[in-house]
């Protein structure tokens, strides 16, 4: 099997624009960084990683992190137009 093609600067743009809405929605519940961590099961830095932008979760680990910060999953991920 071929090795997957880097994501495009679309799928990079809105990888961070989903790490920003968990950071927000997080800020907003007052919750760190780590509460948010433990409650999902990660480490601290894959939960980072993808708070920045720099790693893209799995979809088990995005609607875990929907239920860790109390929030729906479309908030997570919904576009502004």
């Amino acid at each position: 099997m071929p090795p997957s093609p880097p994501p495009s600067e679309r799928v990079l743009a809105r990888r961070r624009a989903v790490g920003d809405q968990i950071r927000a929605a997080r800020l907003h519940r007052n919750l760190t960084q780590e509460t948010v961590a433990l409650r999902v099961g990660m480490t601290l830095g894959s939960y980072n990683r993808i708070e920045q932008g720099h790693a893209s979760p799995l979809l088990d680990n995005l609607i875990r992190i929907a239920d860790a910060i109390g929030v729906p999953l479309a908030h997570l991920v919904r576009e502004e137009r």
